[in-house]
């Protein structure tokens, strides 16, 4: 195991060890770290932000994260392959669960969810700010869409947008028999 490997098994333990929120929360405090919208961060600012939310790297640590994670070669580190890389890997069993979803939502079978695959398989009608008028019904659905939506908020969801999103919620809950039963409950699968 090389340094960066180590420094994310490091930081994997830290995020996990703080339950539901650790890697979810490190995402969106990331997020909100990124005032440039460059969604990538060099190694001090990494070293400065983790720091902030209690998680130690030392200087090395922080550089051989971000050497690992600059995809371009601009010397910072990919904010999004860096949250996913530190989230820990999936059984089969919850990647297929996930799988089967993403399938009930994507009725045209086209490898993408619109509001269009939506409208068949889930209702916004009862919807609070629909009910009131203040949204139709498919706003409701685009902003329900929003949720998975992990790059730019498009009205569409790819398979791996949506792996990802259950990605991390994933490395919150302990078993696999748990996570299947919350995913076939929440999906009626």
């Amino acid at each position: 195991m090389d340094a960066a490997d180590a420094t994310m098994e490091k930081l994997r333990a830290q995020c996990l060890s703080r339950g539901a929120s650790g890697i979810q929360g490190l995402a969106r405090f990331f997020r909100r770290l990124d005032q440039d919208g460059s969604r990538s961060l060099d190694a001090g600012e990494l070293r400065q932000g983790l720091g902030k939310l209690g998680l130690a790297l030392n200087e090395a640590e922080a550089e051989a994260v971000c050497s690992r994670w600059d995809r371009d070669g601009s010397g910072t580190l990919d904010l999004e392959e860096f949250l996913r890389a530190l989230r820990p890997p999936m059984s089969q069993a919850r990647e297929a669960v996930i799988a089967a979803a993403f399938s009930k939502l994507d009725r045209s079978g086209d490898g993408v969810v619109t509001v269009d695959d939506l409208r068949g398989v889930y209702s916004a009608r009862a919807h609070p700010k629909v009910r009131s008028g203040e949204w139709t019904e498919d706003e409701a659905l685009r902003r329900f869409l929003d949720n998975f939506d992990s790059s730019e908020k498009d009205g569409q969801v790819t398979r791996a947008e949506f792996q990802d999103y259950y990605s991390g919620v994933s490395a919150s809950v302990d078993t696999d028999e748990e996570f299947v039963a919350m995913m076939s409950s929440a999906w009626h699968l």
